[in-house]
């Protein structure tokens, strides 16, 4: 039922971005709720990796595991995430990296619906929150890991 979607433009070239995404053992550094992720597998072919990974998301005294399949295509520049077991009934996530002008047009799109309705409340407003802040929250980190050089004036 909740849906989020999100496009904007970063200072960072589309690869940076995707690798900064794509790298999710480094989530529990900066992610919003997000306290421990642990990769099950990794396989790869034909160029793109399928991820098998549990992610532990925790507020107040509210903790919470999932699992996901994360599939990433740098050819496409896109990561699709798939949910396969935890608190909720679905769960679909998609990121796409557009190169533009300015940088990199950068695209998060979640939708999810718990399992449990009480669930659904108590944690609800808190994914919200989290999801707005994962687009502010992938841009500071690429800032960090990807800093830029002013120009120098002539």
């Amino acid at each position: 039922m909740p849906k989020f979607e999100n496009s904007r433009t970063v200072r960072h070239t589309p690869e940076e971005m995707f690798a900064l995404v794509a790298d999710v053992e480094r989530y529990p550094e900066f992610l919003p709720l997000c306290q421990k992720l642990v990769v099950r597998s990794r396989k790869e072919r034909d160029g793109k990796t399928l991820l098998i990974a549990d992610m532990t998301v925790a507020y107040k005294m509210i903790r919470e595991t999932f699992a996901s399949q994360v599939l990433l295509k740098p050819g496409e520049r896109e990561i699709d995430v798939k949910y396969v077991d935890g608190p909720f009934r679905y769960l679909e996530n998609r990121w796409t990296f557009l190169e533009v002008p300015a940088g990199c047009e950068v695209r998060f799109f979640i939708d999810y619906e718990f399992k449990s309705r009480t669930l659904g409340i108590l944690m609800g407003s808190m994914f919200d929150y989290a999801f707005r802040r994962f687009a502010t929250a992938f841009e500071e980190r690429a800032d960090k890991v990807y800093p830029r050089v002013p120009a120098v004036a002539t």
